[in-house]
């Protein structure tokens, strides 16, 4: 393996891991409990010069360049550091400490250099560009031509001025993204809403006065508090009937990232801004909107907003009949008061009740972790003929992952799954999938490993963790993608997984979610933690039909936050000048008359899909689109009279989930559908059709 100094374990006091060729751990894993934060630096270190060396010998080789000399070559490179990279980030985002965090602060900006040079590296671009498809097959020319997008997106035919300005732009925005990320969860962990007495606690049903209970004996605290961990602030949001607490709670939480100090992002968002608009200018592109859809299956911003604009109509006007109907709830209960943003959650579930005759409480003792893991599972079963096997002698960065073998139908193994399903003051907010390690033919059969982390709250003394049915479509969610990676199906690295168009990335994920949604799902794993009973039909038929309960308003803040993603990417010449984002904000949401009683789903000083990184930048809207996709996927199933139906599965595994990104999305959706999508499906889902 490139960079390694040894072809034996060195296992004295201190030796660093990540200088040994292998690891003898289970399944190739991190040994964990034996990687310090000092470690990192210097693998890295080496790891780059390895690198370095590897792309130096493929840009000067004195034979002419073919697809074997320089774009596999390209490919094999680099094992050193994407060993010591996927460790160090995958650890860094899910149990981070303040030693990972002053190596993620000094490796971000290194690691945006290196990148930079190896694309604007003008010896090496000459070489990919003179590689001649002729002979080649699909897979390869379909690497060819990635590589050939990469470099000349990265600035590989600009003057050499430019070139150093767009290198130094990208190591800048790398700084500013980790001290993004740092600081909301800063501000994430810094905060306590006390509950003293049972004033306090008032309105909270068991399994979150056991949730926040815990809480506060984790940080060392008696009594109850409220985190601002999404486990906790939004069922308190939901059930709480302090309205004041509500209000604090809530105000805490659309304040992260802009309350002052050093853990402000206001001015890393605006110099964010400013850079990247300035670097889109500098590769052709009137937008750093532009430049980022001209990537994707949208492939402008304009198909993008229209998207987002023909949803915004119906689902505003939702909206706003769910407004009316909590305010006269409000007022029936004698409130004197216009229904504010921290009450929607608290009366919608009233509503809820009322109208269906249904309440969170009520579901959750239903959707037990393990059953809700165990209905993920058997779907993949019947889906993909996949089997998992639990293991528990496999090395682990916290106590709380777990490790599951994942087998074909044939009994051959396919990778190893992790599941790290807990919150924690050490890990970043929210739910994603990564690998420690992706599929690839090229270097050998290496067989994925695939993390899933989620931020569900723990259960009490003897008791499981239970999900709101909310929680249960995040793993479903996350899951899918997981199962993107660990079907990939590929030769070439750089086509594996979820390494496909960003618009494309969550249609497995999303179309996942839909099996949760079954009563034939639901019927077999839906089932009591205490008596194993299944959940009783009528409540499982009165859950399916508020599915689209309150969906005027998880449209609005979805949306909301998509348009304005966008806007601010679309803003060329206000960012590079200097833009106030908030104030963009303000404004932004006062041209398309969002509703005062909702805030966005993500507010720009904690929006961390798009200034933590460029994953997600101008690119939000993506879940939507996504969502169209989902929506028409899932109906070839009804179509076909059986939602497991194996042809159709078959496909889908085939053109979805194990293609990576051998194919164009447009081509790979086409593929497994026939045809591309229309809009209705989605509609219909979100139940806006009549709106």
């Amino acid at each position: 393996m490139a960079g390694s100094t040894t072809e034996r374990q060195d296992t004295r006091p201190g030796a660093n891991p990540f200088a040994e060729a292998s690891w003898t751990t289970p399944f190739g894993l991190p040994p964990f409990e034996r990687i310090a934060p000092e470690h990192y630096e210097p693998a890295f270190a080496e790891a780059l010069t390895a690198h370095e060396a590897e792309i130096a010998a493929i840009a000067r080789d004195p034979a002419a360049p073919t697809f074997a000399n320089t774009v596999a070559a390209l490919e094999r490179s680099g094992q050193a550091l994407k060993r010591v990279g996927a460790t160090f980030f995958n650890v860094a985002g899910s149990h981070t400490n303040p030693d990972l965090q002053a190596v993620e602060r000094v490796m971000a900006p290194r690691l945006a250099r290196h990148r930079s040079a190896l694309f604007l590296n003008p010896d090496l671009w000459a070489r990919v560009s003179a590689v001649s498809e002729e002979g080649l097959s699909a897979e390869e020319r379909r690497v060819l031509d990635r590589y050939r997008t990469l470099f000349r997106r990265a600035g590989a035919d600009l003057a050499p001025a430019d070139k150093e300005r767009v290198a130094a732009i990208n190591a800048r925005l790398a700084e500013l993204g980790t001290r993004f990320s740092q600081n909301l969860l800063a501000d994430e962990s810094a905060f306590v809403l006390p509950l003293e007495g049972e004033a306090d606690l008032a309105g909270l049903p068991p399994f979150l006065r056991t949730a926040a209970a815990r809480a506060a004996a984790e940080r060392g605290l008696s009594g109850h508090v409220i985190t601002l961990s999404r486990s906790l602030i939004e069922p308190f949001l939901v059930f709480s009937t302090r309205r004041d607490l509500r209000e604090r709670a809530y105000t805490a939480w659309i304040r992260r990232g802009e309350n002052g100090g050093e853990t402000d992002n206001r001015a890393i968002i605006a110099e964010t801004m400013r850079l990247r608009a300035e670097r889109a200018r500098l590769l052709g592109y009137e937008s750093y909107a532009a430049f980022k859809l001209a990537d994707t299956m949208a492939q402008t911003p304009e198909a993008a907003m229209a998207l987002l604009r023909d949803v915004w109509g119906p689902a505003r006007a939702r909206a706003a009949a769910e407004r009316d109907r909590l305010q006269e709830m409000v007022r029936r209960e004698g409130g004197n008061f216009d229904l504010a943003a921290w009450d929607w959650r608290h009366y919608a579930e009233k509503l809820r009740k009322a109208e269906h005759d249904l309440d969170e409480g009520e579901i959750k003792p239903y959707l037990p972790l393990d059953g809700v893991i165990a209905a993920s599972f058997d779907t993949a079963q019947r889906l993909f003929g996949l089997s998992f096997e639990e293991v528990s002698d496999v090395p682990r960065y916290h106590p709380d992952v777990r490790a599951w073998v994942v087998r074909d139908s044939d009994g051959s193994e396919i990778g190893l799954f992790l599941g790290d399903y807990f919150a924690r003051a050490s890990k970043r907010s929210g739910a994603w999938m990564s690998a420690f390690r992706s599929q690839e033919r090229l270097t050998g059969e290496v067989k994925p490993i695939i993390v899933n982390v989620m931020n569900f709250a723990k259960g009490g003394e003897d008791e499981p963790a239970l999900l709101s049915f909310d929680d249960a479509r995040t793993l479903f969610h996350e899951f899918g993608h997981a199962l993107h990676g660990l079907l990939s199906d590929v030769t070439y690295p750089l086509l594996a997984g979820t390494a496909v168009a960003g618009d494309f990335v969550e249609l497995p994920s999303q179309l996942y979610e839909h099996w949760l949604e079954q009563p034939q799902v639901l019927r077999a794993h839906a089932r009591h933690y205490r008596t194993a009973e299944p959940m009783p039909e009528a409540l499982l038929q009165r859950m399916l039909a508020a599915r689209t309960f309150n969906q005027g308003f998880a449209t609005v803040e979805y949306t909301a936050s998509a348009i304005v993603d966008l806007d601010l990417h679309l803003a060329q010449q206000e960012a590079e000048a200097g833009l106030d984002v908030p104030a963009f904000e303000a404004e932004a949401l006062r041209r398309i008359a969002m509703p005062a009683e909702i805030s966005m789903r993500h507010r720009s000083p904690h929006f961390a899909h798009i200034f933590s990184g460029e994953g997600y930048a101008a690119g939000y809207y993506s879940y939507l689109w996504s969502e169209v996709l989902d929506a028409d996927a899932f109906d070839a199933f009804r179509e076909a009279g059986d939602i497991f139906d194996p042809a159709t599965a078959g496909r889908l595994r085939e053109f979805v989930y194990g293609a990576g990104n051998l194919r164009d999305a447009r081509e790979a959706y086409t593929a497994f559908r026939g045809r591309l999508p229309s809009i209705e499906p989605l509609l219909r889902k979100r139940g806006l059709m009549a709106a």
